[in-house]
């Protein structure tokens, strides 16, 4: 019986192996102690997993559009790096020293090689785990692919909805004295936001929102106190937090009401009508305020934009704190 043929027989008959997980001989001519980690189908099928794919798969070619590229398939499409590549450029502002297209093996696993070493840089300092590597993203591993495109969106602060809690089951496949071995392993690609976004760690106002809502009243209505002292001098007032700031308009004016200057109407929309108007918007308030020396928000734009009572109050007790005394 030739190596191939036995490969393959140990493969068909490995412990564990779940049924209808697609294991071709030719791909199980791996070397002693090492593995492969394949996803098994009914995870493929899972809805949950389903939509993760399709936001992610939205996400990048929102991100790409300008490049047209368009990406149908994950795995089809990120395993070469070139779309990785554009990807990562596109979100750290940060050209890599790649060829921008190559069709040999060796090329494609080189640019994987450059890319994943940029993006492992920025990430482990962070706390992520690295999940991926050339040799999975190559050989087009799903789950690798997907940690490697969560981390980035959880890291550059995407403006998009994960699906919580995705989890999926692959299988192992290890090779010990010449022996296929099977398991099967849990894999969580994404638990909830918050905990994904470490990052901003737990303040005051999850505190006041958890556990003291009726001391939350008493800081909004200091807040708005705070606010209008300013605002009034424009002859606008605030009556709700949650929803006046949510456009960043006020949030820029206020801005140079406490500056003490006049923000050109041209580096902002007045009348904000889209999402992204209204993103642009709150992410240049963000820009002015580190611009006058305070610390970068512990917000996302984008919940500002969607109405988080949370963010909100974050930027705008910030403000507060820096601004107090200001007449």
């Amino acid at each position: 019986m030739s190596d191939l043929q036995e490969e393959g027989k140990n493969a068909i008959n490995a412990p564990m192996l779940p049924s209808g997980t697609d294991i071709h001989p030719e791909d199980m001519l791996l070397e002693e102690n090492a593995e492969r980690i394949m996803l098994d189908p009914t995870s493929r099928e899972n809805p949950k997993f389903k939509d993760l794919l399709k936001v992610l798969i939205d996400w990048i070619n929102s991100e790409l559009e300008e490049d047209r590229i368009i990406v149908k398939d994950l795995e089809e499409d990120c395993y070469d790096g070139q779309v990785l590549q554009k990807l990562f450029e596109q979100l750290s502002g940060r050209k890599l020293n790649v060829a921008e297209v190559t069709q040999s093996e060796i090329g494609q696993k080189q640019k994987l090689q450059t890319v994943l070493e940029a993006v492992n840089e920025l990430l482990r300092p962070h706390g992520w785990s690295i999940e991926w590597s050339v040799d999975s993203i190559h050989s087009k591993n799903l789950v690798a692919i997907v940690y490697l495109l969560v981390a980035l969106a959880m890291h550059f602060q995407a403006a998009i909805r994960l699906p919580e809690h995705v989890s999926v089951r692959v299988v192992v496949v290890k090779k010990r004295e010449g022996i296929l071995q099977t398991a099967l392993v849990t894999k969580e690609l994404t638990s909830t936001t918050e905990m994904m976004m470490g990052r901003f760690e737990r303040d005051a106002f999850d505190t006041l929102m958890d556990h003291a809502p009726d001391k939350l009243n008493v800081v909004k209505t200091s807040l708005i106190t705070f606010v209008n002292k300013h605002l009034n001098k424009l002859n606008l007032e605030v009556t709700e937090l949650e929803t006046q700031f949510a456009d960043g308009v006020y949030l820029i004016l206020l801005m140079g009401l406490l500056e003490d200057y006049f923000v050109p109407l041209y580096n902002f929309f007045l009348t904000p009508e889209s999402f992204e108007q209204k993103v642009h918007n709150v992410a240049f308030a963000f820009e002015l305020m580190q611009d006058g020396g305070l610390k970068k928000p512990k917000a996302r734009p984008e919940d500002v934009v969607n109405l988080n009572l949370k963010s909100t109050l974050r930027v705008l007790y910030n403000l507060f704190s820096n601004y107090k005394d200001s007449e």
